[in-house]
């Protein structure tokens, strides 16, 4: 049995400080070498100077190629000095096309391309919630290395990516694109995944320019509902939803998107304090800001701007320097600029991050940056030889998380008859997720794919597909009503369910693959419930039926409820949207080939209605002791308190002993540190990874403090008893926080600390900050 392994020594650098939320400023133009920067300030000020304003404004123009915008009509523009950069193009031809266009400009500017390579370009690795549930900045580092490198291969300079937003909602369908709830596994992820993008040169021939998303605080939406409003305390804000937003700034991050959500009344799209304050000022950001798409024009739905004229001078003066697809700033700049609206500074002030970044790319150095001549394109841009296909499935294994497994129902056996059954099972589209980038549907390897090539000839394979996704004409139209995101089944659903249950009757063990397809978590894709579709419901009671064993399979790019679920079955595995090679990957866990590891990013709550519920909460003061229950206490009383899967939850194949935890002092001074350890024992049969998870509570502080909160986590591999000592510092700066004066510090007092594999099961011991 192959288990969890480091995948590549070349990304050990790639580590994040512990936390990453400190006002600290990083140095201006990190990595750059001051007379680099020197060089690039005279040439884009002597540039500046030659510029007329159209030619300004032109570069403050972020244009997608689609039906409404022509290829012919951008090359225009470009040969007329009106576009700064293109995205949604992703071939070397196109770009090239445009690109020629600058010879026939007047200043010869180059716009950059950029698209959203969010979990792979060509290669799809697992969705975002799903690379988090690896807990592995190794495995993270390798799959946004690939998907830099292959942007590159495209031609691109630029993702739109890593969305770093804080999500404690799973009916908000973006979940699936974050890397869910966690402050401080959040913020690893996107110092990492910054780091890989751009390695030391964001200009490299294997680099692009990672543009953060979306600043700030997206996840927070009110009701889980897309683009709804965003209303929270300040220290809440600093202490949990800002601080991977600044750890991709630290990382080096050169790009920002800005939200399409207002915070606490105003728009992100307008927001100074946010834009300037913040992110300029006490973050010392000096790259470039882009508008989410058709954002400044929202201003006026809103009800911040009266008319777009008026959105296009608040967008500008609150600091975003790029108008994302909607043609504000060329539209009204000029006419703004002679009324006073706005200054010449304002607009040079943009103009100036555009051309830095350029410069950054290394396009003044060579407008073909990435694309190289024409005889090196790709005589099939979706060839299989430009994919990476034995990392997307080792990406791949790491991302699923075992929830259940009775009486070691899996690892299967590869020996008599298997049956596999659901609506996702031979689904390519679904297997990549939404936010797939260039990734070809029929490239995937779906589940059944993976189990036919894993079993050969030793067992048979027997499938049915025994539902449709939904039957909800609604939900239906809706999920196609952009493409054609699903298709159904002529057959009546009970034709469809007596298959299934013939062809479970012929077999030993049935596994079902059920779950949502990825228009149900994308963009614009909230719930108002989060549990599998009824059709799927009506297949898995008839499945239940007929006595087999059951292994659950789950397709999703959200928390869902599975109550009912985690009951009827015997295993439930899950497996997220987990890419080109995750029929592969969830074949190796189901027969043992390789170990699980994964662990939850989310909390799984046990019913709608417990939403928000999350690791880190605050304890109130009636807080619930199951130990002791009392009615007038902080709970639920038709449900248990507790979530069905908690934050940091995942089972193995094998079984972990943890020792009590370990201290170097109970006492810790300012300038000290201090050790947290225990000894994690392999006590089963089989070699197997897992990760060690630190938690911290200050028990007693000026505002409340969570329950329990990261600190730190390590993921270590162990045979067959083997045992190893893990080994936690922590030191004065790591038990700092934002006061409600935005104070960031540390008080004196007792600490807990808490040492387990996941947050519920843990060892505990305390000290004293001095």
């Amino acid at each position: 049995m192959k288990t969890h392994h480091i995948i590549s020594a070349l990304f050990l650098t790639l580590s994040a400080p512990l936390y990453a939320q400190s006002p600290t400023t990083r140095p201006e133009s990190s990595g750059i070498p001051q007379l680099q920067v020197k060089a690039r300030d005279a040439f884009i000020s002597g540039l500046m100077k030659k510029m007329t304003l159209d030619e300004k404004i032109g570069q403050l123009n972020l244009v997608s190629v689609g039906p409404d915008n022509p290829k012919e009509k951008i090359m225009a523009d470009i040969r007329a000095g009106k576009v700064g950069g293109v995205f949604n193009t992703v071939t070397k031809p196109d770009i090239r096309r445009m690109q020629d266009q600058v010879q026939f400009s007047r200043l010869k500017i180059p716009p950059f391309y950029a698209y959203d390579v969010v979990h792979g370009q060509r290669t799809v690795f697992p969705i975002s919630l799903g690379l988090a549930s690896s807990w592995d900045m190794n495995t993270v580092a390798l799959s946004a290395h690939i998907s830099a490198e292959e942007a590159a291969a495209d031609g691109l300079n630029m993702t739109f990516s890593p969305m770093v937003d804080i999500t404690r909602d799973p009916r908000w369908g973006r979940v699936s694109e974050g890397f869910g709830e966690d402050t401080f596994l959040t913020s690893r992820m996107a110092y990492v995944t910054v780091k890989a993008y751009q390695g030391d040169d964001a200009s490299g021939p294997e680099s692009v320019m990672a543009n953060v998303k979306h600043y700030a605080l997206y996840g927070a939406v009110e009701g889980g509902r897309e683009y709804n409003t965003v209303d929270m305390s300040l220290s809440r804000m600093f202490n949990d939803y800002m601080p991977p937003y600044k750890a991709a700034i630290d990382a080096g991050a050169d790009g920002v998107m800005v939200a399409l959500n207002s915070v606490n009344g105003v728009p992100a799209t307008s927001n100074a304090w946010l834009l300037k304050d913040v992110l300029r000022n006490q973050w010392n950001f000096k790259g470039l800001t882009v508008s989410d798409h058709g954002a400044i024009g929202g201003l006026v739905k809103h009800g911040v701007a009266e008319n777009d004229r008026q959105a296009a001078a608040m967008a500008l003066k609150a600091g975003v320097d790029m108008d994302m697809a909607d043609d504000m700033y060329g539209k009204y700049l000029k006419g703004l600029l002679k009324d006073g609206l706005v200054s010449q500074q304002d607009i040079d002030s943009a103009v100036r991050d555009v051309l830095t970044a350029k410069w950054d790319m290394g396009l003044f150095a060579d407008p073909y940056r990435h694309l190289g001549p024409a005889s090196t394109d790709p005589v099939d841009t979706n060839a299989e030889s430009r994919l990476h296909r034995n990392e997307a499935r080792e990406v791949a294994r790491t991302s699923l998380v075992l929830l259940k497994n009775d009486n070691h129902t899996l690892p299967l056996q590869k020996k008599g008859t298997l049956a596999l059954i659901g609506p996702l099972a031979d689904s390519q589209r679904d297997m990549m997720g939404s936010w797939s980038a260039a990734g070809v549907a029929k490239q995937s390897v779906t589940v059944l794919k993976g189990m036919q090539d894993a079993l050969g000839d030793k067992a048979t394979l027997l499938y049915a597909r025994g539902s449709n996704i939904t039957n909800d004409k609604n939900i239906y139209d809706f999920l196609n009503s952009y493409d054609k995101a699903i298709t159904n089944d002529p057959r009546t659903p009970q034709q469809m369910i007596d298959e299934a249950v013939k062809t479970a009757d012929k077999a030993d063990v049935v596994v079902a693959v059920v779950g949502e397809s990825q228009g149900m978590s994308s963009e614009a894709s909230s719930r108002t419930e989060i549990d599998i579709p009824q059709a799927q419901i009506d297949l898995l009671k008839a499945l239940k039926a007929t006595g087999k064993p059951l292994v659950l399979v789950l397709m999703n790019g959200r928390p869902l409820t599975l109550s009912w679920e985690n009951d009827i079955s015997n295993a439930m595995l899950e497996t997220w949207y987990s890419g080109t090679e995750g029929g592969h990957a969830i074949a190796d866990v189901l027969f043992g080939d390789y170990n699980p590891s994964g662990k939850l990013p989310m909390t799984f709550p046990r019913a709608v209605g417990q939403i928000p519920i999350y690791n880190s909460m605050l304890n109130t003061g009636r807080p619930f002791n199951p130990q002791k229950p009392d009615k007038y206490t902080s709970r639920y009383f038709d449900i248990p308190n507790g979530p069905l899967f908690p934050f940091g939850y995942g089972l193995s194949y094998t079984d972990f002993s943890v020792s009590n935890v370990s201290l170097s002092s109970t006492t810790l001074s300012k300038t000290g540190e201090i050790r947290a350890s225990v000894t994690v024992k392999n006590t089963g049969k089989v070699a197997g990874a897992t990760t060690v998870q630190l938690y911290i509570r200050d028990v007693t502080a000026s505002i409340s403090r969570p329950v329990k909160e990261l600190k730190g986590f390590e993921k270590i591999d162990l045979q067959p008893g083997e045992e190893k000592r893990v080994t936690f510092t922590l030191r004065e700066k790591d038990l700092r926080f934002f006061d409600n004066q935005l104070k960031w510090a540390s008080e004196p007092g007792k600490f807990n600390v808490f040492i387990g594999l996941d947050s519920v099961n843990v060892k505990e011991n305390s000290f004293q900050l001095k």
